[in-house]
């Protein structure tokens, strides 16, 4: 099963895909942490990814569908999940392409929808645990009192830079620019459900599963 995970910044879609990989055994395919892992492979693909971003330049759908293209055919697991690609209509129809050519395909994008309002607030109360990745909040989920994530034990907690309102007001105007439009583009191919982004962690869970099982 190939999902994908719509939703603006601050929506909770690595934390839903975490779950995804631990509860069903997918394989979350992370555009930034495939970038990572690839600069320092040293294979064709990543030396090309280092030199792109040595030059400070941004690497090119082509090369983002190359790394995709790896994954599908190497990895192992129940399904891919699409976090943060596709980004853009052009992205969109170049993933259709490559799951062709693997002779895979889509089973469903999540669209995870927020109010900005909301999503302001909650995500400039946001802190993440710097060894693993799990997601805090001052108010719907804080810190454990003990100082250590409750997922590794981990206690070096970070805020990122970026998570103050006029940052976050920033991207989302790129998202909803840029990335929206691909809700009536799988709407249109009969793949989008919504889901509440906003609803707790164990909410938001359920009823992923719920398009998932159905």
């Amino acid at each position: 099963m190939n999902i994908i995970l719509l939703g603006p910044p601050g929506a909770g879609k690595g934390t839903q895909a975490r779950h995804l990989v631990e509860a069903r055994g997918m394989v979350q395919l992370s555009t930034g942490d495939m970038l990572r892992e690839a600069k320092d492979s040293g294979t064709e693909m990543g030396n090309r990814v280092a030199e792109v971003m040595a030059r400070g330049e941004l690497v090119t759908d082509e090369i983002v569908i190359g790394l995709i293209r790896e994954k599908l055919e190497t990895s192992k697991g129940s399904g891919f999940i699409f976090d943060g690609f596709p980004r853009t209509l052009a992205q969109a129809d170049a993933l259709g392409t490559l799951l062709s050519e693997t002779g895979q395909g889509l089973n469903a994008v999540i669209e995870m929808e927020v109010d900005d309002e909301a999503l302001v607030a909650r995500i400039t109360a946001r802190s993440t645990c710097g060894a693993c990745g799990e997601v805090y909040n001052d108010i719907t989920k804080p810190i454990p009192a003990d100082g250590k994530c409750s997922h590794c034990g981990a206690s070096d907690f970070r805020r990122r830079a970026d998570d103050n309102e006029e940052s976050l007001r920033t991207r989302l105007m790129e998202y909803y620019k840029k990335t929206s439009p691909l809700i009536g583009y799988y709407y249109a191919k009969d793949k989008l459900t919504k889901v509440n982004g906003l609803g707790e962690i164990a909410e938001v869970q359920t009823s992923i599963a719920s398009v998932l099982d159905a």
